[in-house]
């Protein structure tokens, strides 16, 4: 009778974890099109408004950097009161984002509901992103993976509808039907969230992982926090860059409306790849965060940062034509995804659960640093009259990034679970 009392107590949590995993990929889904559709909305808006592309796009950074920027207070509140309230919080401003900005009829207007998203979104990014450490320590990378893979691949659902409804419609029409869509979704799928109590979680075998729970001031005194940081900084740039200025790239290098045919369907370049990007983006998360399980997290970084570098580079140099253009982008994008959820993983094997809310919040804070950079971009095309330039440059930071996590980041973390005592005998 105990031994089947016993069975059924440890299939619960094992049942229970993957309606968690399931709950918050549903949110970073909904949660998605703040983020990876903004590149349908601005052409829109500059044509209807007139206004600089580049002033445009600060409201994209600053919709990141608000996202980025306060993640340590956000996972202040999800380790203090739980994954509900703060995801049920993030719906509320994610819809009404988007309904803001379905009314702007000035920057300053773009500007607030930025603010506005960045909160919401960060909210929900942070919360489910840390819950699926918590809940999955055996299989972090996998499970992080699928987290932020629903972020990076949710969007592929709604750009054509999106495109077809700012076709049709107007943009501010989709602004106002998806804000209200995208927010009730998160808010429904938020009251199932909860976090995991003590025995229902495993560790690892073949990943080093600290046992031992850091505190946020703890795991910034250490040197291998700054570290990824600077590696986190320097592969999110390319990426997200690529993200906020995709439609603009693409209409500079004049494949924007090119058809590409596959002779069942054919599509116009800048949404196929928009598309194809999506689906690439969402796979790379789970899929080299299954690998990093099985290989270890900077062995996968040195593999994937490097694919990037090398991707971008030929997205500079091959771009021109559009099926490159296709076909290139979503190597960037397969290659670039996956840092969501290797950095992530990373942090919490290195620095415990307990905290990861807030030690995560503040490493994720290198995606605010990189938007800063995304209006720079445009700066340095028009100060060299080419796009490569920008590509080249981000390439290269990609390219440090793939050697600092072999000749730096790995000896490095070797050294700190060492000291831990936490090596296990086949590791590594």
């Amino acid at each position: 009778m105990t031994s089947v009392a016993a069975s059924r107590a440890q299939a619960t949590p094992i049942a229970g974890r993957w309606l968690q995993l399931t709950l918050g990929v549903v949110c970073m889904v909904a949660a998605a099109n703040i983020q990876y559709a903004w590149t349908l909305f601005v052409p829109e808006i500059q044509k209807t408004f007139g206004w600089d592309r580049a002033a445009i796009q600060v409201a994209f950074t600053i919709f990141v950097v608000t996202q980025t920027w306060l993640t340590p207070i956000e996972g202040h509140f999800i380790d203090r009161y739980g994954p509900s309230r703060v995801v049920m919080a993030g719906g509320f401003f994610t819809g009404l984002a988007w309904i803001i900005n379905s009314y702007a009829t000035s920057l300053t207007g773009y500007y607030l509901g930025a603010v506005v998203g960045g909160i919401g979104v960060g909210c929900v990014y942070a919360t489910c992103i840390a819950n699926a450490l918590k809940w999955f320590p055996d299989r972090r990378g996998l499970a992080v993976g699928l987290t932020a893979g629903g972020y990076g691949a949710g969007s592929a659902l709604t750009i054509l509808p999106i495109a077809s409804m700012i076709a049709d419609g107007g943009f501010q029409k989709a602004f106002f039907i998806f804000g209200l869509i995208q927010g009730a979704l998160i808010i429904l799928a938020s009251i199932g969230l909860r976090s995991p109590a003590k025995g229902e979680v495993t560790y690892s075998s073949k990943v080093l992982q600290s046992r031992r729970d850091y505190t946020l001031p703890e795991a910034l005194r250490t040197k291998v926090f700054w570290v990824m940081l600077v590696m986190f900084t320097c592969t999110v740039t390319g990426g997200l860059m690529a993200v906020a200025q995709l439609g603009v790239i693409a209409q500079d290098l004049g494949v924007k409306n090119f058809q590409v045919n596959l002779y069942f369907f054919a599509m116009a370049a800048l949404p196929f790849a928009l598309m194809l990007d999506r689906i690439m983006n969402g796979i790379s998360r789970p899929l080299f965060g299954w690998v990093s399980d099985r290989i270890g997290r900077e062995k996968t970084m040195f593999i994937a940062f490097t694919l990037e570098g090398v991707g971008i580079v030929a997205l500079g140099y091959f771009g021109h034509n559009p099926w490159a253009f296709v076909i290139l982008s979503g190597i960037v994008f397969l290659a670039w995804g996956e840092v969501y959820s290797l950095f992530s993983a990373t942090a919490a094997d290195t620095f415990g659960s307990a905290h990861i809310g807030k030690i995560y919040g503040v490493l994720y804070c290198a995606k605010g640093l990189a938007a800063l950079m995304v209006p720079l971009g445009n700066i340095l095309m028009q100060a060299t009259g080419t796009w490569a330039t920008v590509l080249y440059t981000v390439a290269i930071m990609d390219l440090i990034a793939a050697t600092l996590a072999i000749t730096v980041l790995r000896p490095m973390l070797i050294r700190h679970h060492a000291a831990n005592g936490t090596v296990p005998a086949n590791a590594h």
